[in-house]
């Protein structure tokens, strides 16, 4: 479901370059698609806010071994105003399922990950 709204094909390209870098452990894509500025935001243990900047998360995410299969994630919502979009998805990467809220800005023709915040939908807490 997409709040009645259709991902725009930049949009659309860049949400599945996302989650398959993250199902392939490609830090290099994660590298190009992330904005210089990008943030990546938690609430961890004992309900302390958390954040990682890009070096962090690409390296964090390029250090995995890819999983098996394709990419799983579920579109559940899509903003799009001008040159800034939000979208939540659902996307799995084993054993967790997690919410992700990813916010991009438009740069020309190219949509850039500026911010994702998230949270573990399904499987172990995280340790993180």
């Amino acid at each position: 479901m997409m709040d009645g709204m259709t991902l725009d094909t930049g949009l659309n390209d860049a949400v599945q370059r996302y989650c398959a870098a993250l199902h392939f452990g490609d830090g290099a894509a994660l590298e190009a698609l992330c904005d210089a500025r990008f943030l990546m935001h938690w609430v961890g243990k004992n309900d302390i806010a958390q954040a990682i900047d890009k070096a962090a998360f690409t390296a964090r995410v390029g250090a995995r071994a890819a999983f098996p299969g394709e990419p799983v994630f579920e579109v559940l919502s899509v903003d799009v105003d001008g040159e800034i979009a939000q979208v939540k998805l659902n996307v799995t990467v084993p054993p967790r399922v997690y919410t992700d809220q990813l916010g991009f800005f438009r740069v020309g023709d190219e949509w850039r990950l500026v911010t994702k915040l998230f949270r573990v939908g399904s499987g172990p807490a995280m340790e993180v």
